[in-house]
């Protein structure tokens, strides 16, 4: 898979996989739609299941030696380790595509050996796609998108996310001091952040409880676009990741920097 045209084909494969979800979802969008819990709480609808059912049997028909890790029906183990794993969230922002909100997204993604290597994003209901693979830039609807070159956070965007376990911990004070100082924040959710980072109108995005499939695609968006994408720790995604920093290069480094002067702080603190 490591070949170009190889990565090539994987990626118009999974952008065939995104649009059939595509369809399914936006069949049930705005519809009254049964609604159950998962045992994290979490809501899930038969869209999410069908979509993600849809998915599954493109990438199967074409790839049935593929192992597939998807949120609704899990991950299918393969015999050999180093077999390439796709990953599935069939409807990333499960609670906006129930309550009409347009913030909700088809996210497909390729790891092999540890490495993402091509992601898709698909927002059917506002209408963008943005797709990447390792080595041959992003895209949005077509159209080479790239990050914003800033290095100075009063001159920045800065985009939340899903800041839960932020607030129940001691960085809270980061997050506080990037808001005071920061051009401007937002906090749109989910895919939404990440295109507008990818092609320049963000210059930040900031999660701190997320799952590799939440991201992985995005990830790869992101990096391709010219940014840097990492956990809150440093750590490029990976399988246990939970936390997201993602901005242009040289402001990625300086937030990093003051998240860790804040940990070396705080471990002083407890000394």
């Amino acid at each position: 898979m490591t070949d170009p045209l190889d990565l090539e084909t994987a990626l118009e494969t999974a952008r065939q996989a995104a649009a059939a979800a595509d369809e399914i979802a936006m069949r049930h969008y705005g519809s009254r739609l049964e609604i159950e819990r998962k045992a994290d709480d979490s809501p899930v609808t038969v869209a999410d299941r069908q979509a993600e059912q849809a998915i599954r049997e493109v990438l199967t028909s074409r790839w049935p030696e593929h192992e597939i890790f998807g949120e609704e029906y899990g991950r299918n183990k393969h015999a050999d380790p180093d077999a390439p794993l796709w990953l599935i969230d069939p409807i990333d922002g499960t609670r906006s595509f129930i309550r009409g909100l347009p913030f909700w997204s088809v996210q497909i993604a390729l790891m092999v050996k540890g490495e993402l290597l091509l992601g898709v994003s698909s927002a059917p209901a506002f209408g963008e796609t943005a797709w990447a693979r390792t080595g041959g830039g992003a895209f949005l609807d077509g159209h080479p998108v790239s990050i914003r070159p800033v290095d100075r956070l009063a001159e920045a965007d800065v985009c939340f996310g899903n800041l839960r376990t932020l607030a129940q911990g001691p960085r809270w004070r980061w997050a506080a001091a990037i808001v005071a100082e920061a051009a401007r924040c937002r906090g749109y959710g989910d895919f939404y952040s990440y295109h507008r980072l990818a092609d320049g109108s963000q210059d930040a995005v900031i999660e701190s409880d997320v799952n590799i499939l939440d991201i992985a695609a995005l990830a790869v968006i992101v990096t391709e676009a010219g940014g840097h994408f990492t956990d809150l720790e440093g750590r490029p995604p990976g399988l246990a990741t939970t936390s997201v920093l993602a901005a242009a290069p040289e402001l990625h480094c300086s937030l990093l920097s003051s998240l860790h002067e804040i940990d070396r702080s705080e471990a002083a603190d407890h000394s």
